[in-house]
């Protein structure tokens, strides 16, 4: 299954219930679970996001099904990109001419 990388910041809400923040994350985890979607590492960063999640889903469709619902309860905000795991890699920059 593709790799994704979700880049996520705690909306205002959010940052308001941070105390919060661990029970939602195993909510969230149990929720990507049953929509198909396999959270596969979290990461709180310092910098210009707050979180980093490496998730694995069956395609693009899924995955914002899954990543719209969740941020539609209000705590977070999600940039996702698409992440190729080294072999990917190397298939991506064999094909080239």
């Amino acid at each position: 299954m593709p790799t994704y990388l979700l880049l996520c910041n705690w909306t205002q809400q959010g940052i308001e219930k941070i105390k919060e923040s661990p029970q939602r994350l195993d909510a969230a985890k149990s929720f990507f679970r049953d929509m198909g979607v396999e959270m596969k590492s979290f990461h709180m960063l310092s910098g210009r996001y707050d979180m980093a999640i490496f998730v694995e889903a069956k395609d693009e469709a899924s995955l914002a099904r899954t990543v719209l619902a969740q941020a539609s309860k209000g705590s977070l905000r999600c940039e996702t990109l698409r992440a190729f795991s080294e072999e990917e890699y190397r298939k991506v920059i064999g094909s080239l001419p």
